[in-house]
């Protein structure tokens, strides 16, 4: 089974230049969508008449922000929008589908913004999901794509003596709360495949 994860940043916008043929050429099983500015209903036009996949999408409530969705060829058992906290779940930030063997989590993490002013926000966020994989994973397996917006450690960017703390995602904040996640168990896949890969991979 292939699974796949893209931060698409305008779903809208990436249809006009060859998403659906791009996806299709790359034939992933389930793809985990990030970004999508747009409503559900809106998310659903711009992919009307594509029959490869499955649809699902959680909008935000505010228009043209954040937003996430699954697109997969094999229907899924269930699927569930948001963690289950009204605070953190008007953003359309995660999206669950169930399959017969694992949990796919698709997650735009919320970016602590310019001045850290949603630091606060993204410490709550930080919890809440943690606890809500964790829960998860005594079901049964889970994986989780996304944009965790977080550089969590020295090699996740560039100049990072310069950066730290003062720029969202590389707080000691964030930093702490992507160990936490590990300590509960999740790896993250790409730089555990790159362990020394200096790159942004979020």
């Amino acid at each position: 089974m292939r699974l796949m994860s893209w931060n698409v940043n305008g779903l809208r916008a990436v249809v006009k230049k060859g998403f659906q043929d791009q996806i299709d050429g790359l034939a992933p099983d389930v793809l985990g969508l990030q970004e999508t500015k747009a409503q559900d209903e809106q998310v659903r036009e711009a992919l009307f008449g594509w029959d490869s996949y499955e649809l699902h999408s959680s909008s935000a409530i505010k228009k043209g922000y954040s937003g996430t969705a699954i697109l997969t060829k094999r229907p899924p058992l269930s699927v569930q929008a948001g963690l289950g906290v009204a605070e953190l779940d008007t953003e359309g930030r995660v999206l669950r589908a169930e399959f017969e063997a694992f949990h796919f989590v698709t997650v735009y993490t919320p970016n602590s913004s310019s001045g850290l002013k949603r630091l606060p926000f993204r410490g709550k966020w930080d919890i809440a999901f943690r606890d809500y994989l964790k829960e998860l994973d005594q079901d049964k397996p889970v994986v989780c794509c996304g944009d965790l917006n977080v550089a969590h450690r020295e090699i996740d960017l560039a100049r990072p003596a310069a950066n730290y703390n003062k720029t969202p995602g590389y707080t000691q904040q964030e930093i702490d709360g992507m160990d936490a996640l590990q300590q509960a168990g999740f790896v993250d896949t790409w730089r555990a495949a790159n362990p020394d890969t200096v790159k942004y991979s979020w």
